[in-house]
């Protein structure tokens, strides 16, 4: 019996360790269906998203789709946090809601935070788990009087988030795409700030995200163009995920850089198969494209 009893906390405590291993994070939560005209449920997302101390920075239609919008939003305590990582450690500085119009409704859901803090930062993490898991939970709060939070969009595994990649020979978090080197931190602003005034190659400026005095900035670029931008592929890998847009430029020091392409989209499209890929195969080279035309004079 005593040999039964042992067998049986053995096996129990298999079954813990195992499920501690793997832990599923997902990357989205759904959060409510608001009814209403879509200002009516916008207001209602600003509303809890400046209510809990955080700031709206911008708002746009993803490929020009009147029933896809997205809410982009910070706080100074995120981008203080952000700014202790310091391989682009600003691109987790700022968090999305997205409402896409079903049936006459609108599906609310929002990134989920620790999702993407665990991407971008996880392999830079040095004592600050802590603080990562306060912000995620200051963020779910914030947005549950609006609904219960469910998990959406497929997962990873938690302990495979930090060093993610698709797979074999694809790119990591730390194989960006480089897309100019200037003169100064200045002259990149300048020019950055031009191409998307002039709304270079289709583009629309979403938010710019300045850390005065750190040299560092963010930019959410809408891609408009029809035939290359988000109309063109967010049809073929889900509109349901677009909390993750828009995608971004990050200008640090002299460098302006973007996540590859076959990172980022895995990364927040986790369900996708190889045969979806294929045929966005042209997707991430046309983003660059239209990126690095925005750091061009």
């Amino acid at each position: 019996m005593k040999k039964l009893t042992l067998i049986l906390i053995l096996v129990s405590g298999l079954f813990v360790i195992s499920a501690t291993a793997q832990e599923e994070v997902s990357p989205y939560f759904k959060v409510a269906e608001l009814s209403g005209s879509l200002t009516d449920a916008s207001a209602q997302v600003k509303e809890v998203i400046t209510g809990n101390g955080f700031q709206v920075i911008g708002e746009y239609h993803p490929g020009e789709n009147e029933g896809l919008f997205v809410i982009c939003f910070t706080s100074d305590e995120l981008k203080n946090l952000s700014l202790q990582f310091k391989d682009r450690g600003a691109l987790a500085s700022v968090l999305k809601a997205a409402l896409v119009k079903e049936n006459e409704k609108y599906t609310l859901s929002i990134l989920n935070p620790e999702y993407m803090f665990l991407a971008y930062w996880g392999e830079q993490l040095d004592g600050q788990e802590a603080k990562l898991t306060a912000m995620s939970e200051k963020v779910k709060n914030a947005f549950s009087p609006l609904g219960k939070l469910t998990t959406f969009g497929g997962f990873e595994e938690k302990e495979d988030l930090p060093g993610y990649h698709y797979m074999m020979a694809m790119p990591y978090f730390d194989d960006p795409e480089e897309l100019a080197t200037f003169s100064s931190f200045e002259e990149g602003l300048k020019i950055i700030r031009k191409n998307l005034e002039a709304g270079k190659g289709s583009t629309v400026k979403v938010y710019e995200q300045l850390f005065k005095g750190k040299k560092v900035a963010v930019f959410g670029v809408g891609l408009w163009d029809k035939e290359e931008g988000e109309a063109d592929f967010l049809p073929i890998v889900g509109e349901s995920h677009i909390a993750n847009m828009p995608y971004e430029i990050i200008l640090q020091g002299k460098e302006a850089t973007m996540l590859h392409g076959k990172y980022r989209i895995a990364l927040f499209w986790p369900e996708l198969k190889m045969g979806t890929f294929m045929k966005i195969s042209s997707t991430p080279g046309d983003i660059e494209d239209m990126l690095e035309g925005l750091t061009e004079e």
